[in-house]
């Protein structure tokens, strides 16, 4: 029996799930600028992914990695949201980039 495809399924799923109040928090608190972090974090996976030999680890780093990348994209939908006033503005924003005083 190969688990392998089950464990992978599994820490992608939670992987996202983990990603997802990391954007939001990191959006929050450094606001846009936090990108940069999530573009070193998914090249230092896909690195990891490149040069592992387990075939599962290569995968969950993958996953990691891209989740790392798409967090990117997330991040600036993030600050729309904010500036829509969907979602509170933290002390990562300059009040003119939201239309405060």
């Amino acid at each position: 029996m190969n688990l392998q495809g089950l464990a992978i399924g599994l820490a992608s799923f939670l992987t996202i799930g983990a990603f997802h109040p990391l954007v939001i928090k990191g959006e929050f608190y450094f606001g846009v600028k936090i990108w940069k972090c999530f573009l070193a974090g998914g090249v230092v996976f896909s690195l990891l992914s490149l040069l592992v030999s387990s075939m599962l680890l290569s995968s969950l780093f993958g996953v990691v990695a891209f989740s790392s990348f798409w967090s990117i994209l997330e991040v600036f939908h993030q600050h729309r949201r904010v500036e829509r006033g969907w979602f509170p503005v933290g002390p990562g924003h300059w009040k003119e980039s939201i239309g405060g005083e």
